[in-house]
């Protein structure tokens, strides 16, 4: 995308703020340590009461999966009106994947506990120029052991260094989304019938989720005018990720779970669903982006003048947690993860650029969805450093003057108290992440459950180490114009 003088200088907005606050705190611990400390206790009480609105909104959607992963959705909508007429068509983009990983998705494609499976569903296996030769003896192999499982599996290559893309996901999924479409209009099936799920290749969905999808798409007085998010877990490996991996994947969880608790807010995140009309009408996935997951859902909301929004889903899909080939590997492709997913501030320039050229879409909204995603894209890369380090840096430095005072004689135990109420958040999540276990595998033994248990004394490491600084990474990149991190993107994960 060519970009213009103005363009540039919102991408350098996000960034900005962040490194003007940390620098800020810094400074502020030497030259006015009391105001410091001041400003570290109302910033910590302030976390304190985001702590407790994540807890309370954790446990809603937490009881909402509860009760909606135990429905027989398949029962409800084998005599819905209008459920036979719809078709379900899965993305499922991959480069490099083992057949295996494929495989497994595909097996928990077809187990979906869903009436007219066979006659429904319409699978692109998605692959990439760059690996055609892998990917065809795949895509062969899958195709001869799964073709009575569905309607029709369509495979689609992605010619490699196309015009005005660049490699990665939200570039396979926009070619074979136009070969898909070439299909629906070949079967002569309206686009509104049309259901779209845009899954990461390792996706398991629930065997309820399409069930449930159909039910939400049936029920929506205008279903074509939102997308469905459900509720991702990354456990289809958990029990063999490290202790730092599987803090980070729950707490991605539970930050997409409060989201669901709190539909205004959401966008769509990596594997979701939409309708086929919506898609088209958007000219589907932009090419030239890394974050294609949440911008599918920014480019409905503008092209439909704001009348757009995410349903929430409470049926999960499952993904596999990142590896590597040791631990350190894991790490390293951990922090790259996070970092990918930090790429999402280069929505705050499309938006606040598009925002100015859309007259129709209300203003409230506009602040809203800015706001919103600002504070989100800030509070990631700033706050953890905020709290555990910054937070002690003026009672370390201050003079002994100073240290005198009244104020700083009582901050450590103000401080301590706060962090220790915030503790209930880590209780919280910890209790919440052991009932989204999957099952222990025969090879671990009972003890493994404690040290799922006792794992959360990392949390304070894991935000900084991968939360923060990917974060701060990748916002600091956007400022200086460093897109060769998009380089690190160019797979499907």
């Amino acid at each position: 995308m060519q970009k213009t003088r103005g363009y540039r200088m919102l991408e350098v907005v996000p960034g900005s703020l962040v490194w003007l606050t940390l620098l800020f705190a810094i400074g502020l611990s030497f030259w006015a340590p009391v105001t410091a400390v001041a400003f570290i206790i109302v910033f910590d009480l302030y976390w304190l009461f985001r702590v407790c609105y994540f807890v309370c909104f954790l446990f809603l959607s937490w009881r909402r999966y509860r009760r909606d992963s135990v429905v027989d959705w398949a029962a409800r909508i084998r005599t819905a009106p209008g459920a036979e007429d719809l078709y379900h068509l899965v993305f499922l983009p991959t480069y490099k994947e083992e057949i295996e990983v494929l495989r497994a998705t595909f097996r928990s494609l077809a187990a979906s506990a869903y009436p007219w499976m066979r006659r429904r569903f319409i699978i692109v296996l998605a692959g990439e120029e760059r690996d055609r030769e892998l990917f065809e003896r795949t895509a062969a192999d899958l195709a001869k052991e799964f073709c009575r499982d569905f309607f029709r599996i369509l495979t689609t290559v992605h010619p490699e260094d196309l015009p005005d893309e660049i490699p990665g996901k939200g570039s396979n999924l926009n070619f074979s989304g136009h070969k898909a479409q070439a299909l629906i209009d070949e079967l002569g099936v309206p686009y509104e019938k049309v259901i779209v799920s845009a899954f990461d290749v390792d996706t398991c969905p629930h065997p309820q989720y399409f069930a449930c999808l159909t039910a939400a798409y049936l029920a929506n007085p205008r279903p074509t005018r939102s997308s469905y998010q459900p509720i991702a877990f990354y456990n289809n490996n958990i029990w063999d990720s490290p202790a730092v991996v599987r803090v980070a994947a729950f707490g991605t969880t539970f930050w997409l779970m409060t989201e669901l608790a709190r539909p205004e807010r959401l966008f769509t995140f990596s594997s979701h669903s939409m309708s086929f009309r919506a898609l088209v009408d958007v000219g589907f996935w932009q090419k030239d982006i890394v974050t294609e997951d949440s911008r599918i859902f920014l480019q409905c909301l503008l092209r439909y003048d704001g009348d757009y929004r995410v349903q929430p889903i409470f049926v999960p899909v499952s993904m596999d947690a990142v590896t590597g080939r040791n631990y350190a590997e894991s790490l390293v492709n951990l922090y790259k993860q996070q970092r990918r997913w930090a790429w999402g501030v280069e929505h705050f320039p499309f938006l606040a650029d598009r925002f100015s050229r859309a007259p129709n879409f209300p203003l409230a909204k506009k602040v809203y969805y800015l706001w919103n995603l600002t504070e989100g894209m800030y509070s990631w890369a700033t706050a953890p450093l905020l709290i555990f380090i910054l937070g002690h840096l003026p009672i370390l430095v201050a003079s002994d003057a100073v240290r005198g005072s009244a104020l700083f004689q009582n901050a450590p135990h103000t401080l301590d108290t706060l962090m220790t109420l915030s503790m209930i958040g880590v209780f919280a999540t910890a209790l919440v992440s052991l009932t989204l276990l999957p099952p222990r595998p025969h090879d671990r033994g009972r003890w493994d459950w404690l040290v799922m248990a006792l794992q959360w004394i990392l949390v304070p490491v894991t935000f900084i180490m991968f939360g923060s600084f990917p974060a701060i990474d990748a916002q600091t990149r956007l400022i200086m114009g460093d897109e060769s991190i998009i380089l690190g993107f160019g797979g499907q994960t």
